[in-house]
Protein backbone atom coordinates (compact mmCIF):
# COMPACT_ATOMS: atom_id res chain seq x y z
CA UNK A 1 0.00 0.00 0.00
CA UNK A 2 1.34 3.42 -0.98
CA UNK A 3 0.94 6.45 1.29
CA UNK A 4 1.85 9.89 -0.06
CA UNK A 5 0.60 11.83 2.97
CA UNK A 6 2.70 13.91 5.37
CA UNK A 7 2.60 13.36 9.12
CA UNK A 8 0.95 16.02 11.28
CA UNK A 9 4.38 17.17 12.45
CA UNK A 10 5.61 17.51 8.87
CA UNK A 11 2.53 19.51 7.87
CA UNK A 12 3.05 21.87 10.81
CA UNK A 13 6.79 22.18 10.07
CA UNK A 14 6.09 22.93 6.40
CA UNK A 15 3.66 25.68 7.36
CA UNK A 16 6.11 27.23 9.83
CA UNK A 17 8.82 27.33 7.17
CA UNK A 18 6.41 28.59 4.51
CA UNK A 19 5.37 31.50 6.73
CA UNK A 20 8.99 32.24 7.66
CA UNK A 21 10.04 32.19 4.00
CA UNK A 22 7.34 34.66 2.98
CA UNK A 23 7.92 37.05 5.89
CA UNK A 24 11.66 36.88 6.49
CA UNK A 25 13.35 35.48 3.38
CA UNK A 26 11.50 36.50 0.23
CA UNK A 27 11.50 40.25 0.99
CA UNK A 28 15.29 40.21 1.43
CA UNK A 29 16.27 37.74 -1.29
CA UNK A 30 17.35 40.36 -3.81
CA UNK A 31 18.79 42.70 -1.14
CA UNK A 32 21.40 40.22 0.06
CA UNK A 33 22.40 39.48 -3.54
CA UNK A 34 22.83 43.17 -4.43
CA UNK A 35 24.79 43.89 -1.25
CA UNK A 36 26.89 40.73 -1.69
CA UNK A 37 26.21 40.13 1.98
CA UNK A 38 25.82 36.89 3.87
CA UNK A 39 22.78 37.07 6.20
CA UNK A 40 24.30 35.87 9.48
CA UNK A 41 21.24 36.99 11.45
CA UNK A 42 18.96 34.83 9.29
CA UNK A 43 21.24 31.84 9.91
CA UNK A 44 20.65 32.25 13.62
CA UNK A 45 16.89 32.38 13.10
CA UNK A 46 17.06 29.23 10.99
CA UNK A 47 18.92 27.64 13.87
CA UNK A 48 16.11 28.60 16.25
CA UNK A 49 13.63 26.94 13.88
CA UNK A 50 15.76 23.78 13.92
CA UNK A 51 16.72 24.01 10.26
CA UNK A 52 20.50 24.08 10.71
CA UNK A 53 20.53 20.84 12.71
CA UNK A 54 17.95 18.69 10.98
CA UNK A 55 20.28 15.72 10.39
CA UNK A 56 22.04 16.01 13.75
CA UNK A 57 21.14 14.12 16.94
CA UNK A 58 19.53 15.96 19.84
CA UNK A 59 22.63 15.50 22.01
CA UNK A 60 24.51 17.74 19.58
CA UNK A 61 21.76 20.40 19.42
CA UNK A 62 20.00 18.86 16.41
CA UNK A 63 16.54 17.41 15.90
CA UNK A 64 17.24 13.98 14.33
CA UNK A 65 14.77 14.78 11.54
CA UNK A 66 14.05 12.27 8.79
CA UNK A 67 15.42 12.80 5.31
CA UNK A 68 11.89 13.52 4.08
CA UNK A 69 11.44 16.28 6.68
CA UNK A 70 14.83 17.67 5.67
CA UNK A 71 13.64 17.71 2.05
CA UNK A 72 10.56 19.69 3.04
CA UNK A 73 12.87 22.30 4.57
CA UNK A 74 15.01 22.51 1.41
CA UNK A 75 11.95 23.03 -0.77
CA UNK A 76 10.19 25.60 1.41
CA UNK A 77 13.28 27.67 2.19
CA UNK A 78 14.26 27.53 -1.49
CA UNK A 79 10.98 29.28 -2.28
CA UNK A 80 11.84 32.22 -0.05
CA UNK A 81 15.59 32.55 -0.51
CA UNK A 82 17.47 30.08 -2.66
CA UNK A 83 20.75 30.80 -0.90
CA UNK A 84 19.35 30.38 2.61
CA UNK A 85 18.55 26.78 1.66
CA UNK A 86 22.29 26.07 1.96
CA UNK A 87 21.49 25.83 5.68
CA UNK A 88 19.74 22.59 4.80
CA UNK A 89 22.02 21.31 2.04
CA UNK A 90 25.49 21.85 3.50
CA UNK A 91 24.51 21.32 7.11
CA UNK A 92 22.76 18.09 6.15
CA UNK A 93 25.85 16.77 4.38
CA UNK A 94 28.41 17.98 6.91
CA UNK A 95 26.18 17.11 9.86
CA UNK A 96 25.91 13.46 8.81
CA UNK A 97 29.67 13.20 8.23
CA UNK A 98 30.68 14.75 11.57
CA UNK A 99 28.03 12.95 13.56
CA UNK A 100 28.98 9.53 12.27
CA UNK A 101 32.75 9.81 11.98
CA UNK A 102 34.17 12.77 13.93
CA UNK A 103 35.84 12.68 17.32
CA UNK A 104 33.98 13.95 20.39
CA UNK A 105 36.22 16.99 20.38
CA UNK A 106 35.05 17.96 16.88
CA UNK A 107 31.43 17.27 17.77
CA UNK A 108 31.62 19.53 20.81
CA UNK A 109 33.65 22.30 19.17
CA UNK A 110 32.08 22.32 15.71
CA UNK A 111 29.00 20.13 15.29
CA UNK A 112 27.04 21.57 18.21
CA UNK A 113 27.40 25.24 17.22
CA UNK A 114 26.78 24.36 13.56
CA UNK A 115 23.52 22.63 14.45
CA UNK A 116 22.48 25.64 16.56
CA UNK A 117 23.03 28.07 13.68
CA UNK A 118 25.96 29.79 15.41
CA UNK A 119 28.73 28.39 13.24
CA UNK A 120 29.17 28.10 9.47
CA UNK A 121 31.07 25.15 8.05
CA UNK A 122 32.11 24.53 4.46
CA UNK A 123 33.15 21.31 2.77
CA UNK A 124 36.35 21.42 0.70
CA UNK A 125 36.62 18.64 -1.86
CA UNK A 126 36.87 20.25 -5.30
CA UNK A 127 40.28 21.22 -6.67
CA UNK A 128 41.44 22.93 -9.89
CA UNK A 129 42.10 19.50 -11.42
CA UNK A 130 39.60 17.39 -9.51
CA UNK A 131 35.93 18.31 -9.50
CA UNK A 132 33.63 15.37 -10.10
CA UNK A 133 36.76 13.19 -10.17
CA UNK A 134 37.08 13.45 -6.39
CA UNK A 135 39.38 10.41 -6.18
CA UNK A 136 42.08 12.35 -8.06
CA UNK A 137 42.76 14.90 -5.33
CA UNK A 138 46.19 16.48 -5.14
CA UNK A 139 45.94 18.10 -1.70
CA UNK A 140 48.09 16.12 0.72
CA UNK A 141 48.05 15.50 4.46
CA UNK A 142 51.24 14.19 6.04
CA UNK A 143 51.42 12.79 9.59
CA UNK A 144 53.82 14.73 11.82
CA UNK A 145 53.88 13.30 15.33
CA UNK A 146 50.48 14.00 16.86
CA UNK A 147 49.54 16.39 14.06
CA UNK A 148 48.87 16.50 10.32
CA UNK A 149 50.38 18.96 7.84
CA UNK A 150 48.02 19.86 4.97
CA UNK A 151 49.17 21.38 1.70
CA UNK A 152 47.30 22.06 -1.54
CA UNK A 153 44.52 24.11 -3.10
CA UNK A 154 40.73 23.76 -2.96
CA UNK A 155 38.54 25.61 -5.45
CA UNK A 156 34.86 26.42 -5.89
CA UNK A 157 34.18 26.11 -2.16
CA UNK A 158 30.83 27.38 -0.91
CA UNK A 159 31.13 29.58 2.22
CA UNK A 160 34.85 30.10 1.54
CA UNK A 161 34.39 33.79 2.31
CA UNK A 162 32.33 33.38 5.48
CA UNK A 163 32.79 29.91 7.05
CA UNK A 164 34.34 29.48 10.48
CA UNK A 165 35.89 26.16 9.46
CA UNK A 166 36.07 23.56 6.71
CA UNK A 167 35.86 19.80 6.34
CA UNK A 168 38.87 19.30 4.05
CA UNK A 169 39.57 16.14 2.03
CA UNK A 170 43.20 15.32 1.33
CA UNK A 171 45.41 12.42 0.29
CA UNK A 172 47.08 10.62 3.16
CA UNK A 173 48.23 7.80 0.87
CA UNK A 174 48.89 9.60 -2.45
CA UNK A 175 49.34 6.45 -4.54
CA UNK A 176 46.10 4.77 -3.46
CA UNK A 177 43.53 6.82 -5.40
CA UNK A 178 40.13 6.85 -3.69
CA UNK A 179 41.48 4.50 -1.01
CA UNK A 180 44.02 7.11 0.09
CA UNK A 181 41.69 10.03 0.89
CA UNK A 182 41.10 11.27 4.44
CA UNK A 183 38.94 14.04 5.92
CA UNK A 184 40.01 16.73 8.40
CA UNK A 185 38.47 19.57 10.35
CA UNK A 186 40.37 22.77 9.53
CA UNK A 187 39.56 26.02 11.39
CA UNK A 188 39.42 29.17 9.26
CA UNK A 189 41.99 30.93 11.44
CA UNK A 190 44.60 28.17 11.00
CA UNK A 191 48.08 29.50 10.32
CA UNK A 192 48.95 29.03 6.64
CA UNK A 193 45.34 28.98 5.41
CA UNK A 194 44.53 31.62 2.79
CA UNK A 195 41.22 32.36 1.05
CA UNK A 196 40.49 34.00 -2.29
CA UNK A 197 36.90 35.05 -3.02
CA UNK A 198 35.14 34.74 -6.39
CA UNK A 199 32.78 37.15 -8.12
CA UNK A 200 30.18 34.62 -9.16
CA UNK A 201 27.27 34.96 -11.55
CA UNK A 202 24.85 33.61 -8.94
CA UNK A 203 24.68 32.40 -5.32
CA UNK A 204 26.44 35.66 -4.47
CA UNK A 205 25.77 35.79 -0.69
CA UNK A 206 27.22 32.27 -0.31
CA UNK A 207 30.70 33.64 -0.95
CA UNK A 208 32.40 30.92 -3.00
CA UNK A 209 36.15 30.92 -3.35
CA UNK A 210 39.47 29.07 -3.28
CA UNK A 211 41.24 27.82 -0.18
CA UNK A 212 45.03 27.58 -0.11
CA UNK A 213 46.60 25.28 2.48
CA UNK A 214 50.23 26.26 2.96
CA UNK A 215 51.58 23.63 5.35
CA UNK A 216 48.60 24.03 7.67
CA UNK A 217 49.15 22.11 10.93
CA UNK A 218 46.11 20.64 12.67
CA UNK A 219 45.82 18.34 15.71
CA UNK A 220 45.66 14.60 15.14
CA UNK A 221 42.15 14.29 16.57
CA UNK A 222 40.91 16.68 13.87
CA UNK A 223 41.09 13.67 11.56
CA UNK A 224 37.48 12.74 10.76
CA UNK A 225 36.93 9.00 10.84
CA UNK A 226 39.63 6.54 9.88
CA UNK A 227 42.64 7.50 7.84
CA UNK A 228 42.16 6.74 4.12
CA UNK A 229 38.37 6.34 4.50
CA UNK A 230 37.33 9.91 3.68
CA UNK A 231 36.25 9.32 0.09
CA UNK A 232 33.68 6.73 1.08
CA UNK A 233 32.36 8.90 3.92
CA UNK A 234 31.48 11.75 1.59
CA UNK A 235 30.17 9.62 -1.27
CA UNK A 236 27.30 8.35 0.85
CA UNK A 237 26.55 11.90 1.98
CA UNK A 238 26.24 13.06 -1.63
CA UNK A 239 23.26 10.76 -2.04
CA UNK A 240 21.47 13.03 0.42
CA UNK A 241 22.78 16.44 -0.65
CA UNK A 242 22.03 15.79 -4.32
CA UNK A 243 18.35 15.25 -3.56
CA UNK A 244 18.21 18.28 -1.28
CA UNK A 245 19.79 20.42 -4.00
CA UNK A 246 17.11 19.27 -6.44
CA UNK A 247 14.35 20.24 -3.99
CA UNK A 248 16.03 23.58 -3.31
CA UNK A 249 15.96 24.30 -7.06
CA UNK A 250 12.41 23.02 -7.49
CA UNK A 251 11.25 25.25 -4.64
CA UNK A 252 12.69 28.31 -6.37
CA UNK A 253 10.97 27.29 -9.62
CA UNK A 254 7.64 26.68 -7.87
CA UNK A 255 7.76 30.15 -6.33
CA UNK A 256 8.56 31.70 -9.71
CA UNK A 257 5.69 29.83 -11.35
CA UNK A 258 3.27 31.04 -8.65
CA UNK A 259 4.38 34.64 -9.19
CA UNK A 260 4.06 34.26 -12.95
CA UNK A 261 0.52 32.89 -12.72
CA UNK A 262 -0.51 36.00 -10.77
CA UNK A 263 1.24 38.20 -13.32
CA UNK A 264 -0.50 36.72 -16.37
CA UNK A 265 -3.87 36.96 -14.64
CA UNK A 266 -3.42 40.70 -14.17
CA UNK A 267 -1.50 41.69 -17.29
CA UNK A 268 -3.66 42.46 -20.36
CA UNK A 269 -2.81 42.33 -24.06
CA UNK A 270 -5.11 42.58 -27.05
CA UNK A 271 -8.04 43.33 -24.80
CA UNK A 272 -7.83 40.38 -22.41
CA UNK A 273 -5.64 38.90 -19.66
CA UNK A 274 -2.53 37.04 -20.80
CA UNK A 275 -3.81 34.06 -18.84
CA UNK A 276 -6.55 33.54 -21.42
CA UNK A 277 -4.07 32.79 -24.22
CA UNK A 278 -3.22 29.11 -24.74
CA UNK A 279 0.32 30.15 -25.64
CA UNK A 280 0.62 31.29 -22.03
CA UNK A 281 -1.48 28.55 -20.40
CA UNK A 282 0.29 25.61 -22.00
CA UNK A 283 3.88 26.34 -20.91
CA UNK A 284 2.66 27.00 -17.36
CA UNK A 285 0.80 23.67 -17.36
CA UNK A 286 3.81 21.85 -18.83
CA UNK A 287 6.34 23.22 -16.36
CA UNK A 288 4.06 22.62 -13.38
CA UNK A 289 3.74 19.01 -14.48
CA UNK A 290 7.49 18.50 -14.84
CA UNK A 291 8.19 20.13 -11.49
CA UNK A 292 5.63 17.93 -9.72
CA UNK A 293 7.08 14.79 -11.29
CA UNK A 294 10.61 15.71 -10.24
CA UNK A 295 9.51 16.67 -6.74
CA UNK A 296 7.91 13.30 -6.07
CA UNK A 297 10.96 11.49 -7.38
CA UNK A 298 12.94 13.46 -4.81
CA UNK A 299 10.66 12.55 -1.93
CA UNK A 300 10.61 8.90 -2.95
CA UNK A 301 14.41 8.93 -2.96
CA UNK A 302 14.47 10.45 0.52
CA UNK A 303 12.01 7.78 1.64
CA UNK A 304 14.40 5.12 0.33
CA UNK A 305 17.23 6.69 2.33
CA UNK A 306 15.11 6.83 5.47
CA UNK A 307 14.35 3.13 5.00
CA UNK A 308 18.01 2.25 4.52
CA UNK A 309 17.37 1.06 0.95
CA UNK A 310 19.66 1.61 -2.07
CA UNK A 311 19.11 5.05 -3.65
CA UNK A 312 22.33 6.14 -5.37
CA UNK A 313 20.76 5.88 -8.83
CA UNK A 314 17.67 7.78 -7.76
CA UNK A 315 19.75 10.51 -6.08
CA UNK A 316 21.64 11.12 -9.31
CA UNK A 317 18.37 11.18 -11.24
CA UNK A 318 17.14 13.90 -8.87
CA UNK A 319 20.36 15.92 -9.13
CA UNK A 320 20.34 15.76 -12.93
CA UNK A 321 16.67 16.57 -13.49
CA UNK A 322 15.84 18.89 -10.57
CA UNK A 323 18.14 21.83 -11.40
CA UNK A 324 17.59 21.32 -15.15
CA UNK A 325 13.79 21.42 -14.94
CA UNK A 326 13.91 24.32 -12.48
CA UNK A 327 16.15 26.32 -14.79
CA UNK A 328 13.85 25.65 -17.76
CA UNK A 329 10.75 26.67 -15.78
CA UNK A 330 12.32 29.86 -14.44
CA UNK A 331 13.57 30.80 -17.90
CA UNK A 332 10.07 30.34 -19.35
CA UNK A 333 8.61 32.44 -16.54
CA UNK A 334 11.10 35.20 -17.27
CA UNK A 335 9.84 35.30 -20.85
CA UNK A 336 6.20 35.26 -19.78
CA UNK A 337 6.83 38.21 -17.45
CA UNK A 338 8.34 40.24 -20.28
CA UNK A 339 11.16 42.73 -20.25
CA UNK A 340 10.72 43.78 -16.60
CA UNK A 341 11.75 40.27 -15.55
CA UNK A 342 15.04 40.79 -17.39
CA UNK A 343 15.87 43.66 -15.02
CA UNK A 344 17.15 43.38 -11.46
CA UNK A 345 13.89 44.87 -10.21
CA UNK A 346 12.35 41.40 -10.08
CA UNK A 347 13.74 38.21 -8.48
CA UNK A 348 13.35 36.00 -11.56
CA UNK A 349 16.72 36.75 -13.15
CA UNK A 350 18.42 36.11 -9.82
CA UNK A 351 16.72 32.75 -9.36
CA UNK A 352 17.84 31.80 -12.87
CA UNK A 353 21.44 32.69 -12.01
CA UNK A 354 21.31 30.90 -8.69
CA UNK A 355 19.82 27.67 -10.05
CA UNK A 356 22.38 27.45 -12.85
CA UNK A 357 25.13 27.32 -10.20
CA UNK A 358 23.69 24.11 -8.81
CA UNK A 359 23.60 22.46 -12.20
CA UNK A 360 27.34 22.30 -11.51
CA UNK A 361 27.62 21.83 -7.72
CA UNK A 362 27.74 18.26 -6.34
CA UNK A 363 28.29 16.85 -9.82
CA UNK A 364 27.24 17.97 -13.28
CA UNK A 365 24.48 16.36 -15.35
CA UNK A 366 27.11 14.32 -17.19
CA UNK A 367 28.45 12.96 -13.91
CA UNK A 368 24.95 12.03 -12.75
CA UNK A 369 24.27 10.17 -15.99
CA UNK A 370 27.48 8.18 -15.53
CA UNK A 371 26.31 7.18 -12.05
CA UNK A 372 22.84 6.23 -13.31
CA UNK A 373 24.28 4.18 -16.17
CA UNK A 374 26.73 2.46 -13.83
CA UNK A 375 23.92 1.44 -11.50
CA UNK A 376 21.75 0.21 -14.38
CA UNK A 377 24.33 -1.54 -16.55
CA UNK A 378 26.99 -2.54 -14.04
CA UNK A 379 30.18 -1.08 -12.55
CA UNK A 380 32.32 -3.15 -14.89
CA UNK A 381 31.08 -0.97 -17.77
CA UNK A 382 31.86 2.41 -16.25
CA UNK A 383 33.90 4.59 -18.63
CA UNK A 384 36.87 5.11 -16.29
Amino acid sequence: MLDFSWTEDQIAFRQILRDFSKKELLPNYMKWDREEKFPFDIWGKLGTLGVTGLRVHEQYNGSSASCITTGIAAEEIGKGDFNAAYAVILNGLIGEILQEFASERIKEEWLKPMASGNCLLGIAITEPGAGSDAANLQTKAAKDGNSYILSGEKSGISFAKVAHGFVVFAKTSPDEGARGVSAFMVPRDSEGLEIQSYHDMGNVPIGRGSIFLNDVCIPGDYLIGEENKGFYQVMNGFDLSRVLIALQCLGAAEQTLEETIEHVKGRHAFGRPLAKFEGVQFPIAEHHTWLEMAKWLCYRTLWLRDKGLPHTKEASMCKWMGPYLAREAIHECLLLNGHYAYTKEMPIEQRLRDVIGLEIGDGTAQTQKIVIARELIGKEFKPY
